[in-house]
């Protein structure tokens, strides 16, 4: 391929232009490629490779250094072997390279997929951390890697050559590393002259920033590492800016947005707070509640997010504040993103609302049409003071009579949408968020640019740290001992499971066999099963008999994650502990530790975990603290998975990672406040094509973003 060089001219009509218009890609491909989001021109653009092979830096077998350090080896398969008995298989794959040496990547997981990946003769690319187990041949453990035999000529003659995301649809349609190439060379040669640079002249000199259109190119044909680089921070850059941007217009446009003016605490708030709440609030939760005042009663809608660690008593603050609105004549809303934790909240603000003689119900998604139409006729008519509830919150059919308050607990895991479905049943509705999984500096600038954040750091009075222990399955006696020991004191006990049911595709321990085993190790105790598959009753009335102490030890799976409010649960087991990321494990474990008494958590683990997985458990040994936790697990896991789940809350970048890019994060950020100070509706003259880009892709009103004006 020749070099590709590119004459500009601004303009935005081919970043929207559909790939069913670009040459190489037919209706089956379009259809394929629209179906894992690539729908236009700058989709297509901005489908970056997932790794680079370099020709110029490939090691010989031989020449490996076996100290961790990483690798690329081209070389022809030559064997595949499964090796070892059930349950302890691993797959093993040589290949050979032109000198003759040979090299070995295993697979200890998804060993089936494996098998079939590779063909004996053909040519692949293995990268990963060099090993070598006594006398046997250099290996690599889960190497990364790709197959290299369509590559022809350009593998051969190119010094950086793009490797490109694949999978079972695209290869089906012919999309190769290849193909991609071909086709964005083709793209880019033909209608390169379309392509605008959508960051100001100003700003890419203030930044010493490429220019756009040249990164886009070398993004995919870099002539060298350092323009390849410098591709890379031009155009991490202009994902931060514009999500920054996006984030700094909300929050303008919020707070010249007018809102409901509530009085000063009143009666219900006085009562709550000084006869009803049996202990004294935190200094954490004191200074929530002084700026949730202090954004109510400015006659500005608050849009305000709470961030708590587990048990730092986030829903005491929330039932303050939805005082707060019934004292001024309003109601509340309060949705949760599953049914057990809108249930838990349900009865926890129910204790304290009957309390106060107020009335509130629980909707969700089953319910008797009877039941439900009266609850309905009562929100409308306002004889309902809080209605907490799933999505169901948010249905057309639930009309509020004057609604003041929504509050959305775990609120990562509702949509924009969603969040912004509760602001139409009313108007100027303050919204109070929670999540209690802490987040580092860098993802609340992303995430949360456009609220307002109060921390609440400490715990209640009187709670022991949790005692956290790694067992593995030869040691399972200890754990089981231990159980005893709490279950003879009248504790009880969490056991948790990654699956519901068996799975023959994973060697890992399931909830409903999990429950049999606990019922035959301690016949003498119930024994209870929830998971999320079971129908809403059954899982309900589980859930009662632990909460009242019927059942002592209850089995299940991640759907007690969050909510569940049990003090005298003092044991967490978690099953194949190597499964879950940091965060998760330090929200199960914050199921325990909630009264008094010393609680622990052991963690169960796989025997051959890996060095990522070793480092998780390690730091769950050796600490308690979440904002630390959640820290450790943003950089070993990275953004996209950092709630175990991409959520839609969480932006989906195409290039930029908020771990590794926190220093341009930065400057973007300080870059987007800078142009609005200039110009603060992007009108003039030098900024219109930043104003035209961002209209397009990020001005959309069914998402809620905001309008430079």
């Amino acid at each position: 391929m020749a070099p590709l060089e590119i004459a500009f001219v601004d303009g935005m009509a081919m970043f929207a232009d559909e790939i069913k218009n670009v040459q190489g890609i037919s209706g089956k491909r379009a259809e394929v490629l629209e179906k894992s989001g690539v729908k236009t021109c700058l989709d297509l653009l901005q489908y970056f490779p997932r790794r680079y092979l370099d020709r110029s830096n490939l090691s010989r077998v031989r020449s490996l250094m076996v100290d961790g350090s990483e690798a690329t080896v081209v070389g022809t398969v030559r064997a595949k072997q499964e090796v070892g008995r059930r349950g302890r298989t691993r797959y093993e794959v040589l290949i050979e390279d032109a000198w003759g040496d040979q090299l070995k990547g295993i697979w200890f997981n998804g060993v089936s997929w494996i098998s079939r990946v590779f063909q004996v003769g053909e040519r692949v690319a293995f990268h990963g951390k060099v090993q070598r187990f006594g006398r046997s041949a250099a290996s690599m453990v889960h190497p990364d890697f790709d197959r290299l035999d369509e590559e022809g000529p350009a593998l051969e003659t190119g010094r950086i050559i793009p490797l490109y995301k694949g999978g079972v649809a695209l290869q089906r349609v012919g999309l190769t590393s290849r193909v991609f190439r071909r086709i964005l060379y083709q793209l880019i040669k033909t209608r390169g002259l379309e392509i605008p640079d959508i960051l100001p002249t100003w700003i890419q000199q203030k930044y010493h920033l490429i220019d756009g259109r040249v990164a886009l190119r070398a993004a995919h044909f870099p002539k060298s590492h350092q323009e390849l680089e410098r591709a890379k921070e031009r155009l991490i850059f202009e994902e931060f800016f514009f999500l920054t941007l996006m984030m700094q217009l909300h929050r303008a446009m919020r707070q010249e947005r007018r809102g409901i003016r509530f009085e000063r605490p009143g009666d219900l708030y006085g009562r709550f707070i000084h006869d009803a709440l049996p202990f004294a609030l935190t200094g954490g939760q004191k200074h929530a509640l002084e700026d949730i005042i202090g954004d109510v009663t400015s006659g500005r809608q608050m849009h305000r997010l709470i961030q708590g660690d587990v048990g730092s008593g986030k829903t005491v603050v929330a039932l303050a504040a939805l005082l707060l609105a019934i004292d001024s004549g309003y109601q509340g809303a309060f949705m949760a993103p599953t049914e057990v934790l809108a249930e838990q909240h349900h009865a926890t603000l129910k204790k304290f609302l009957d309390q106060l003689g107020l009335r509130m119900c629980l909707l969700k998604g089953k319910q008797r049409k009877k039941e439900r139409a009266r609850l309905l006729a009562d929100i409308k008519e306002g004889r309902i003071h809080v209605v907490v509830g799933t999505h169901a919150v948010i249905q057309d059919m639930v009309v509020f009579h004057r609604l003041g308050l929504a509050v959305v607990d775990e609120q990562h895991r509702f949509g924009v949408l969603q969040r912004a479905q509760l602001f139409k049943k009313g108007e100027d509705v303050h919204m109070l968020l929670m999540t209690a999984t802490p987040i580092p500096r860098s993802l609340a600038l992303t995430l949360y640019g456009d609220l307002e954040v109060s921390l609440i750091k400490e715990l209640p009075g009187g709670r022991k740290p949790i005692r956290t222990q790694v067992l593995w399955e030869a040691r399972r006696d200890e754990l089981h001992a231990l159980l005893a020991r709490e279950l003879g004191k009248g504790r009880q006990a969490y056991v948790v499971f990654p699956l519901v049911e068996e799975s023959e595709k994973m060697d890992l321990k399931d909830a409903q066999s999990g429950f049999k085993n606990m019922q035959e190790a301690f016949p003498n105790y119930s024994v209870g099963l929830v998971h999320g598959k079971m129908p809403s009753e059954e899982k309900g009335e589980s859930m009662r008999r632990f909460v009242s102490g019927e059942t002592n030890i209850l089995v299940a799976t991640t759907v007690i994650e969050v909510g569940v409010d049990v003090p005298n649960a003092t044991m967490m087991v978690i099953e194949h502990a190597e499964r879950f990321g940091l965060s998760q494990l330090h929200q199960l474990r914050g199921r325990v530790g909630r009264g008094g008494n010393q609680s622990y958590c052991v963690l169960m683990a796989d025997y051959r975990r890996t060095p990522e997985a070793q480092a998780r458990l390690a730091i769950m040994e050796q600490t308690t603290d979440g904002f630390k936790i959640s820290d450790k697990d943003l950089k070993l896991r990275g953004a996209g998975d950092f709630f175990g789940t991409r959520q839609s809350g969480l932006p989906e970048f195409k290039i930029a990672d908020i771990v590794r890019d926190e220093a341009i994060l930065a400057k973007a950020s300080q870059a987007a406040r800078e142009i609005l100070s200039r110009d603060p509706h992007l009108r003039s003259e030098d900024h219109a094509v930043t104003r035209k880009y961002y209209e397009h892709f990020y001005r959309n009103p069914s998402r809620g973003t905001a309008s430079v004006g």
